[in-house]
């Protein structure tokens, strides 16, 4: 099992920027793919950023250039750096551990709110 406490979000201003925190426990050793994926009310949750074992990074179109996925291994620590806001931005986001089973772990998820 894996335990993600997700902390950071809130309230900014358009052009803003905010960073999302997401601390992992538990059996980190099982982790394949880390990522931040974002949902709003109606809609399907989407990916915004992943990160293989490896480093290797991928970002949703939408947010390619303003947002930054990193991790501090020491801290056992994903973030998610999210410059550039925009009012589409806005959304509950979730970050996530998939297992080499293909397994998903979620955080508990943290509002974001970009205001015009």
């Amino acid at each position: 099992q894996v335990q993600l406490v997700q902390s950071g979000g809130g309230s900014v201003q358009a052009g803003g920027s905010l960073t999302l925190s997401c601390a992992a426990s538990g059996m980190i050793f099982i982790t394949n793919k880390l990522g931040w994926y974002r949902q709003v009310p109606g809609k399907q949750r989407e990916l915004v950023a992943t990160m293989t074992r490896g480093g290797d990074t991928n970002y949703a179109d939408s947010v390619k250039d303003r947002f930054t996925i990193s991790r501090d291994n020491a801290k056992n620590t994903l973030y998610l750096h999210m410059g550039s806001l925009k009012p589409e931005d806005t959304a509950v986001y979730y970050c996530n551990v998939r297992s080499f089973s293909d397994k998903d772990y979620w955080g508990q998820g943290t509002q974001v709110t970009v205001s015009s």
